[in-house]
């Protein structure tokens, strides 16, 4: 089967941003970007438009270690703007590794303040620390949780409703451009009664995001990339087994009996099965180094409906 032209989302996971170790310096996340977009601009050379999203974890965290660090000095900056700066810092390398007609769109993503998530936030984020520099920001407005290694901050996680800006990544498309879009997940905003748009602090999943780009942006697929070749079914067990092809009926309910891990492929699945259950041909969850083989079913999980 012939996949060539097709409209095709890849989200990176965190792990294609960095070093094999995790470590994140410059240099590091350069080499790890060039390496990522290798796969993607052979997908480019194919003939597939491709919209490119990342996830950037260890980016923020590094930001927000040196808002702490020199919270004494300058004010801490919100996490919106946090998530802005390393759309833009992620985005430059990703387009100078690509070269070519690429284009990066900083992105907002549209949440309800009303989501239950603000009420109980649970996603850490940062790094540990001792109780008195977590009582320290806490006098700053922040929310700080105890773990087995310490102090740690906690946002809210809500769930992606709209992504503001996908009709520049989709005009970009049309003209040509490879575009990179909603890195981290967009950076989150909400509508008050007036219309006006305020940034908010909160860390939105960039898988479900992906999701919901894939869909604004018409892509026929959502390839998600992360550092193994499929989803596994019964992980960490004897019975472990790689999934290939599969429908979404069968993957929903390996997902609501406990197969995938909330943490790491939970996300990951559920943004692939909303993809095909909102319409969209199919979702692909394999290893970078895959996604071209996985385009043509030959790899990896497929999703369908």
């Amino acid at each position: 089967m012939n996949q060539v032209g097709e409209r095709v989302l890849i989200a990176l996971g965190g792990n294609a941003m960095t070093g094999p170790d995790g470590a994140a310096s410059p240099l590091d996340q350069h080499r790890a970007v060039e390496r990522a977009v290798r796969h993607v601009a052979a997908l480019v050379e194919d003939g597939h438009r491709v919209t490119l999203t990342h996830g950037n974890g260890p980016q923020v965290g590094n930001l927000i270690l040196k808002n702490q660090l020199a919270a004494h000095v300058v004010p801490p900056v919100p996490l919106d703007w946090c998530v802005a700066q390393t759309q833009a810092t992620v985005g430059t390398l990703v387009l100078n590794a690509l070269g070519g007609r690429a284009a990066v769109v900083v992105t907002r993503t549209l949440v309800d303040p009303a989501d239950p998530a603000f009420q109980d936030p649970v996603k850490p984020i940062g790094r540990y620390f001792d109780e008195a520099r977590a009582r320290h920001f806490e006098g700053l407005g922040q929310t700080w949780r105890r773990f087995d290694r310490g102090w740690r901050r906690v946002v809210a996680s809500p769930e992606p409703l709209e992504i503001l800006d996908a009709p520049a990544v989709t005009a970009l498309t049309e003209a040509g451009f490879t575009v990179v879009a909603a890195g981290g997940g967009g950076v989150p905003v909400v509508r008050d009664a007036e219309g006006r748009l305020t940034g908010v602090e909160a860390v939105i999943d960039k898988d479900l995001a992906a999701a919901v780009l894939a869909r604004a942006v018409g892509a026929t697929v959502l390839v998600i990339a992360t550092d193994v070749p499929a989803a596994v079914v019964g992980f960490g067990t004897a019975g472990a087994r790689p999934l290939g092809g599969v429908g979404v009926a069968e993957l929903r309910a390996l997902h609501t009996a406990g197969h995938f891990a909330g943490g790491s492929m939970g996300p990951k699945v559920e943004a692939a099965l909303r993809f095909v259950e909102q319409g969209g041909d199919r979702s692909v969850i394999t290893s970078l180094e895959e996604i071209g083989t996985a385009l043509t079913g030959k790899t990896g999980t497929v999703v369908r409906k």
